[in-house]
């Protein structure tokens, strides 16, 4: 498909259990530090007690007004803090600061957010729980006590928009926005939306954010149950890979329309070429084994892109662990690829699966590397799964063959995703 105007990247941020920087991130996966330690929020004698945990980072560290502390989550404050690194990266508040007022209006009004968001979790309703054992089943009593019970804030801090609200109104921001809650896809989504936006001509640069703090309990039984959990690792494509370990994280690009971008000789750190989505409709938890999904997916991007799947320098695989995800990956990339498939990496070895904000990490990492030159390698691959084989993956790291990078996320539903970027790396388009 051709455009007309390219979509730049100007700014990007990023937090995890592995970093509070885009940059301190890709040299803990570069490295190959993990940042997986056993559970501190809660008892974890019943299943695997591994996960990538956010330390010694206080709420005011992520967002310093307390206010918005007592309306959001930890997720939202997560995603705030990535998307104002980003803004930040971008200069654009800056820029924004040297307009006149009439200028400086229209600059908000073409300005867009887009969050991809994890949801509704459990930890959600464990307010109302104190309440639940006091009543002892009288509803009567539960109703009487409901509202001096449960912080009347209760409901705006569990609103799933948070995150693109607050962004909205601590900058300024009025132009297109939406938060879309589509399980690990969501982040990659929203990349996508902005892009698209940007390039209808709805906005002239948009703050694309995924993110999502899904440590809890009761999430840990029940995904240990459907046997996706790992035990000590998260082992991509290797043939004693046991499933996937959480993790909490935020990530967020400034996607900004070229002559915007050059207007006010903002920093580039790449371009968004184009992405593809798609569903398998067979199931909630099925995964097709011939990897159609991803692999359609991946054909839409390219021909939104309108580039050649041999233009593709690296490829950033959604390699959560799983085995059946896994295989049906690698069975995607050579039904795209055949035998000549760039380098291969994945990035949840080093801080887990972030779910909703999995995609937008991969894709601030898959610049990173691109800008660096470098393909990281996958630090906990011993062997490679002959269910996945042929697959140029490897423990040490490799140059990628061009400055495009594909990157791919799947989620829950057989959602998958595709998103195609190219590197700067001279700070111009």
């Amino acid at each position: 498909m051709n455009h007309s105007s390219k979509v730049l990247v100007t700014g990007a941020g990023a937090i995890c259990g592995a970093g509070k920087e885009p940059e301190e991130i890709w040299q803990a996966v570069r490295e190959g530090r993990t940042a997986f330690a056993p559970i501190a929020r809660w008892d974890t004698s019943n299943f695997p007690p591994l996960a990538s945990e956010i330390v010694d980072v206080d709420a005011r560290t992520l967002v310093e007004d307390r206010k918005v502390h007592k309306l959001t989550q930890r997720s939202d404050l997560l995603g705030l803090y990535a998307a104002a690194r980003a803004i930040d990266a971008s200069n654009m508040v800056a820029y924004r600061e040297c307009l006149d007022a009439v200028a400086a209006a229209a600059f908000n009004d073409r300005t867009g957010v887009y969050v991809g968001s994890g949801g509704g979790t459990y930890e959600i309703s464990y307010d109302f729980f104190p309440l639940l054992t006091t009543a002892a089943g009288d509803l009567r009593t539960f109703g009487t006590e409901l509202t001096s019970t449960v912080n009347p804030m209760w409901l705006l801090r569990t609103l799933p928009n948070n995150v693109l609200c607050h962004v909205g109104i601590r900058y300024g921001f009025k132009g297109a926005n939406a938060c879309i809650t589509n399980h690990a896809t969501s982040g990659t989504l929203a990349i996508a939306e902005a892009a698209a936006a940007v390039r209808a001509g709805e906005v002239d640069r948009a703050v694309a954010v995924g993110h999502h703090a899904g440590l809890e309990p009761q999430a840990g039984l029940y995904f240990q149950a459907l046997g996706l959990l790992g035990v000590d690792a998260v082992r991509p494509f290797d043939v004693t890979r046991n499933g996937s370990l959480h993790g909490e994280g935020a990530a967020a690009l400034v996607l900004e329309d070229e002559a915007a971008a050059c207007s006010r000789d903002a920093s580039v750190l790449g371009e968004f070429l184009g992405s593809g989505c798609v569903s398998e409709g067979e199931g909630l938890l099925s995964v097709r084994a011939d990897g159609n999904g991803l692999a359609r997916a991946m054909a839409l991007a390219l021909d939104d892109a309108g580039i050649r799947a041999a233009e593709v320098g690296m490829v950033v695989a959604h390699g959560n662990g799983t085995r059946a995800s896994d295989a049906s990956e690698a069975a995607a990339i050579r039904r795209i690829f055949g035998s000549g498939a760039p380098p291969v990496t994945a990035f949840k070895w080093v801080f887990g699966h972030l779910t909703a904000a999995s995609g937008s990490m991969d894709a601030v990492l898959a610049l990173l590397s691109l800008r660096h030159g470098v393909v990281p390698g996958i630090g906990t691959l011993r062997e490679l799964d002959p269910a996945c084989a042929p697959l140029p993956v490897s423990t040490a790291p490799q140059s990628p063959r061009s400055d495009v990078a594909l990157v791919l996320s799947r989620g829950f539903a057989g959602m998958n995703a595709a998103l195609l970027l190219r590197a700067s790396t001279d700070g111009r388009g």
